[in-house]
């Protein structure tokens, strides 16, 4: 029989502007955005 995959043990990525300001490599990420001069820094903002 066959093992059911357990959804809870799943590593999600973490994506989005708050998950970006949690990490350091994240932070550093997002200012690299605004000197390049993003208007937009996420998907969605």
């Amino acid at each position: 029989m066959k093992v059911k995959i357990r959804k809870s043990g799943i590593k999600r990525k973490k994506q989005g502007f708050r998950a970006r300001m949690r990490t350091k490599a994240g932070r550093k990420q997002i200012n690299a955005r605004r000197r390049r001069g993003s208007s937009r820094m996420t998907a969605w903002g």
